[in-house]
């Protein structure tokens, strides 16, 4: 699914039919996975807001996306995030290599969070 296509009428299809977690087994656990998105956005506003960035909690919870959701993870990150927290999304999206190059959006013209760029390659040059 294309991240222009993804809405709040589809958004919870759209999640369970890519979610595969093996050690799931009830709709809690579903749930306590999509709370990822939601630890993001916080520590996203809480950067934007305080400029503590928080970069290996936010690595770990994005990994966890990927691991869950797979592909899929990068639309749900656009639909779920504010548009002002985007550049940082994207940012960490870029490092962790998960851009499609097609179908290509308006995510791919956006510039990405500079603060957030340079420290994440600092922790890659590490």
């Amino acid at each position: 699914m294309y991240i222009n296509e993804l809405n709040a009428d589809n958004f919870l299809i759209f999640a369970i039919k890519n979610y595969e977690n093996p050690e799931a087994i009830t709709v809690e656990d579903f749930e306590k996975d999509l709370n990822h998105f939601r630890y993001i956005k916080r520590l996203l506003k809480k950067y934007k807001n305080t400029g503590d960035l928080k970069i290996h909690l936010l690595i770990n919870h994005f990994i966890i996306l990927y691991n869950i959701f797979g592909d899929a993870t990068t639309p749900m990150l656009f639909f779920k995030i504010e548009k002002e927290l985007w550049p940082c999304v994207k940012s960490f999206v870029m490092f962790l290599d998960r851009l499609p190059e097609y179908p290509r959006s308006y995510v791919h013209d956006m510039e990405e969070d500079s603060v957030c760029l340079q420290e994440l390659k600092r922790i890659s040059d590490g």
